[in-house]
C-alpha cells in the first residue's frame, strides 16, 4: 500500500471539533496507554462520525500495544477474534475495541497471516506502524486518527479532504480491496446511505463484479452486517443500492429470483414499504424487531413455494410450514440467521391462514396469541399489495376496537339460515263452515 507522503494535522479547534465530544472511558484508555509508553488514538468510525456532527455509538482505539500488552494493562480486558485479534475493555455494559496497529499483510515476521487464494484474507494478525495502520483500512473517511491529548487529528491518506467533498473512496486498487475483504462491497452501500456520502466512481466500477464473493463471506459473519444495512434509518436506499450492485443477489437469493419472476410489482413494494415502515419506526424511536422485516424479506420465496405445493398438504398452515423450512434452511447457509429469530419468522407465516377465518371462539382465542400483532401487521402490509381481501384486514382491526361482548357477537356463527317456510292452512270458506 503506497506510503508517499508525511500526514497532515488538524487541530479539534480547525475541524470544528470539541474535545468534550470524546468518550471519556476511550480517552482513560488512551491516557494510560501513552503513561506506559505507547501511542494510541480514537480511530474510524467515531472520528468520522463526529466530523459530520454525529453522536457515535461506539468509540475505538488503535495502538502500537500488542494485544497481550494491552491486557497487562487493563484487568477489565478480554482477548477475542481469530482473524483480527482484538482486545475489548470493559466498563459494566460499556465495550471499547482497542486494535494493535496493522501492517501489510506480506509483511514476513513472527506475527501471523494467512490469504485464500482468492485474495481474501483468512487471517491478519500483521502488526505494523500508525502509518501502515492507516493505508490498512478501507475508506480514506474511516482512516482519521484523533489524539485526545494533543487535541489533534493524524490525516496519512486524505481522508479530511474526501470528508469535506462527501466521497467513499477506497485505498489502493478497488478490486485487490474488495477481494481482500468482500464485506467492505456491503459497507459501501451502508456508509453511502447513512453519511449521504457518494462512492467514488474508481471505488464503484468492479462493486457488481464482485458481488458473488459475498457468497465465500462466513455466514455468521454476514448476519451482524445485514442488521447494520436494514435497522436504520435509511433502509429503502440501502436495499435499492443492493440490488443496483448485485448484492442482495448474493445475500437473499431466493428472493431476487422471485423478484426477478414476479408477474407483477407487489412483491417488491411490500418489501420497499416494510423498508419505509423500519425508516419511520426508528425515526420515531420506536422499536423494530429485526425477525419482522427478516420475514418479509423471505415472505414470497416461502408464499411461491407454499403455492406450488399446495396440493400435496392438508391445509394452507401445513404448506407454509414446509416452505418456510426449505427457504430458511437454504437461507441460513448464506446468512446464519440465528433460531431465536427463524421461530418467531416461522409463527408469523404459519398464521397468515388463520385471519380467512372469521366465525367462533378461534378468533378470539387468536387475538390473545402472544405473535398476534406482528401476525396482523404483516398481514395488513399483504392487504395493502393485493394478497389479502381489505375487507378481511378491516374486519380484523375493527374487532380489536371492541369490548369482549361485541367481539362474541361479531365472531358468531350466522343466524340467518334458510328454514322450511310452513304453509298456513286455509280458512275455511263460509260454504265449508
Amino acid at each position: 500500500m503506497s506510503t508517499q507522503h508525511k500526514p497532515t494535522t488538524y487541530t479539534l479547534n480547525e475541524l470544528g471539533l470539541s474535545a468534550d465530544k470524546l468518550d471519556r472511558h476511550a480517552v482513560s484508555i488512551t491516557d494510560r496507554l501513552v503513561k506506559a509508553g505507547f501511542q494510541a488514538y480514537l480511530v474510524g468510525g467515531c472520528v468520522r462520525d463526529l466530523l459530520l456532527g454525529m453522536h457515535p455509538k461506539d468509540f475505538d482505539v488503535s495502538t502500537n500495544a500488542e494485544p497481550e500488552e494491552i491486557q497487562a494493562l487493563f484487568k477489565n480486558c478480554r482477548l477475542i477474534g481469530r482473524r483480527f485479534r482484538l482486545a475489548h475493555i470493559h466498563f459494566g455494559r460499556h465495550v471499547i475495541e482497542v486494535a494493535t496497529f496493522r501492517g501489510p499483510h506480506i509483511k514476513h515476521d513472527k506475527n501471523d497471516s494467512h490469504a485464500h487464494k482468492d485474495g481474501r484474507l483468512l487471517r491478519d494478525n500483521v502488526y505494523g506502524t500508525l502509518e501502515e495502520d492507516a493505508w490498512r483500512r478501507d475508506f480514506t473517511v474511516n482512516a482519521l486518527y484523533l489524539d485526545p491529548k494533543k487535541k489533534t487529528v493524524i490525516d496519512y491518506v486524505g481522508g479530511i479532504e474526501d470528508h469535506q467533498n462527501r466521497v467513499l473512496r477506497l485505498m489502493g486498487d478497488p478490486t485487490t480491496r474488495f477481494k481482500e475483504d468482500p464485506v467492505r462491497l456491503i459497507r459501501a452501500v451502508r456508509f453511502k446511505a447513512k453519511l449521504n456520502f457518494q462512492i467514488d466512481a474508481h471505488t464503484a466500477e468492479p462493486m457488481q463484479r464482485m458481488a458473488p464473493l459475498l457468497k465465500d463471506i462466513p455466514a455468521a459473519r454476514l448476519y451482524d452486517e445485514i442488521l447494520k444495512l436494514f435497522l436504520n434509518t435509511q433502509a429503502s436506499q440501502v436495499f435499492e443500492m443492493l440490488r443496483q450492485y448485485d448484492l442482495f443477489k448474493a445475500l437473499f437469493p431466493q428472493t431476487e429470483l422471485c423478484l426477478q419472476k414476479a408477474e407483477s410489482d407487489s412483491p417488491l413494494l411490500l418489501i420497499k414499504q416494510a423498508m419505509e415502515n423500519t425508516e419511520a419506526r426508528l425515526k420515531n424511536q420506536q422499536h423494530v424487531t429485526p425477525y419482522f422485516l427478516l420475514a418479509t424479506l423471505l415472505w414470497e420465496p416461502v408464499r411461491r413455494l407454499s403455492e406450488q405445493n399446495r396440493s400435496s398438504f392438508s391445509s394452507d398452515t401445513q404448506a407454509i410450514h414446509a416452505a418456510a423450512n426449505e427457504v430458511v434452511a437454504h437461507q441460513v447457509s448464506r446468512i446464519a440467521i440465528p433460531k431465536r429469530m427463524t421461530t418467531p419468522m416461522r409463527e408469523v407465516w404459519a398464521l397468515q391462514p388463520r385471519f380467512h377465518k372469521q366465525v367462533g371462539v378461534r378468533c378470539l382465542r387468536f387475538l390473545e396469541h402472544p405473535r398476534f400483532r406482528a401476525a396482523y401487521d404483516f398481514m395488513l402490509l399483504r392487504s395493502q399489495y393485493g394478497e389479502v381481501d381489505p375487507a378481511i384486514a378491516d374486519w380484523w382491526t375493527h374487532l380489536q376496537t371492541l369490548a369482549p361482548a361485541e367481539q362474541k357477537l361479531m365472531t358468531r356463527p350466522s343466524q340467518f339460515k334458510h328454514k322450511k317456510s310452513r304453509k298456513k292452512k286455509p280458512k275455511p270458506s263460509a260454504s265449508d263452515r
